[in-house]
């Protein structure tokens, strides 16, 4: 009954992510299946070569794999475990492994880095339209639309007073506006780009900088432009600071016009940064970084990013998203808080550290016991001391990522999130 709630959903997630394999974890297996082949040839030739059958049951037994037959999967299932308490549901150990791996962060602007709360700051009519022309038309373009730049129009709309009529026809062009019809008259709603594919003839308004402008066209003529603001995270600073710790590249992508991305790369800083880019464009961006060698985890909100999220090495989408983009990402960050996801990197590289130690003691152990059992200087006893010794080691290794209460940073999540995931 439970499982359609969002709470339902989240924990069906993580069950999910700890019954995925990552391909470490097949490696684990395999190793220890080498292992076991290593020491029984080991012992025959030890037998071969000494006919003491005492060291060569000292052989068979000195050898273990257990720490990392059972080691592996245990550090995968605390990492996934550690991660969702940090406030990261990741949705299966390839992606914690992935997560491990990462060196370039490409994140979107609107949602992303700022509170998602945009506002009108300014409205700029053109000479011989109304405030309450203008604002009707707009709320009228943006009646249909579930952008939060649309709720900002609607919104404002509603503080004159201004009512506007449903539109008979609604078309939406990604990272471009809509277009809607009404008793034969067409209005458009978006960034110069889409003025310019319809033909609406210039001159356009200037820019305003450090802003999103949306311009309004009726019959292909500019009745004026909306300017919207929105706030960059609190936490975005600090964030920032942290991926430049934790040695990864930032890249930001947004749809946004050049000022108002500059605007806030400047805030924040950022080591590149494009703008006006289409959603197709973003994924080509994205594969690029792909392509030339680069570990990619990309953090969006917005049915724009989907593309790119599904592109990336790994895609992380902000909790307080569409619907959209968390089911095409691999990993959803709950709440809005940037430093979180820095978190869960740390987690998953320390998750790779423990299980490589694992390997490598492992290795060791076998190695340096099967040499001194096959010389006669292990007994069946002592052998079984190391065999079991070694391996509560390297399992009590990987045990020190499963979650504790003391475990991570109490930093509140900014805000409750609904969440939905695909079955």
């Amino acid at each position: 009954m439970g499982r359609n709630t969002a709470f339902g959903r989240i924990v069906e997630a993580v069950e999910t992510s700890e019954r995925s394999r990552a391909p470490i974890q097949k490696t684990a297996d395999r190793m220890a299946g080498y292992l076991v082949c290593f020491a029984l040839a080991c012992a025959a030739v030890t037998f071969l070569l000494t006919h003491n059958a005492r060291s060569t049951i000292s052989v068979i037994i000195v050898a273990g794999a257990c720490g990392i037959a059972a080691g592996t999967p245990l550090a995968i299932l605390g990492g996934i475990g550690r991660a969702a308490r940090a406030g990261v549901i990741i949705k299966g150990g390839l992606f914690l492994e992935i997560l491990g791996k990462v060196d370039t962060v490409v994140l979107d602007k609107t949602g992303t880095l700022t509170l998602g709360q945009p506002r009108v700051v300014a409205i700029d009519e053109e000479p011989g339209v109304s405030r309450t022309e203008l604002l009707r038309a707009a709320a009228m373009a943006e009646a249909r639309s579930e952008h939060t730049i649309a709720a900002a129009v609607r919104q404002e709309a509603l503080r004159y007073e201004i009512s506007a009529p449903s539109p008979d026809t609604f078309d939406f062009t990604p990272g471009r506006g809509v277009m809607v019809t009404y008793r034969g008259e067409s209005v458009l709603a978006g960034n110069r780009a889409m003025m310019v594919e319809f033909g609406v003839p210039g001159p356009l308004p200037k820019v305003r900088p450090n802003t999103t402008e949306i311009l309004i066209a009726r019959n292909r003529k500019v009745l004026g432009r909306i300017c919207i603001s929105d706030e960059v995270h609190p936490e975005g600073v600090e964030a920032m600071r942290e991926f430049r710790e934790a040695g990864l590249a930032t890249v930001l992508l947004s749809g946004d016009a050049s000022t108002a991305v500059q605007h806030t790369a400047g805030k924040l800083g950022f080591d590149v940064v494009i703008p006006d880019l289409l959603p197709a464009q973003k994924s080509d961006r994205v594969a690029e970084l792909t392509r030339a060698g680069k570990v990619v985890a990309m953090l969006g909100d917005g049915i724009n990013d989907a593309p790119a999220l599904m592109q990336a090495s790994i895609g992380i989408a902000m909790g307080s998203g569409t619907d959209v983009a968390r089911e095409s990402a691999d990993a959803v960050l709950l709440g809005d808080d940037l430093r979180r996801f820095v978190e869960v990197i740390h987690i998953a590289r320390r998750c790779r550290r423990i299980i490589m130690t694992n390997f490598a003691g492992t290795l060791i152990v076998d190695a340096i016991g099967v040499a001194l059992a096959s010389f006669g200087f292990l007994n069946p006893l002592l052998a079984v001391t190391i065999h079991v010794t070694s391996d509560l080691a390297f399992i009590l290794n990987s045990a020190r990522l499963l979650p504790r209460r003391t475990c991570l940073r109490n930093r509140p999540l900014n805000r409750t999130s609904t969440l939905s995931f695909a079955h």
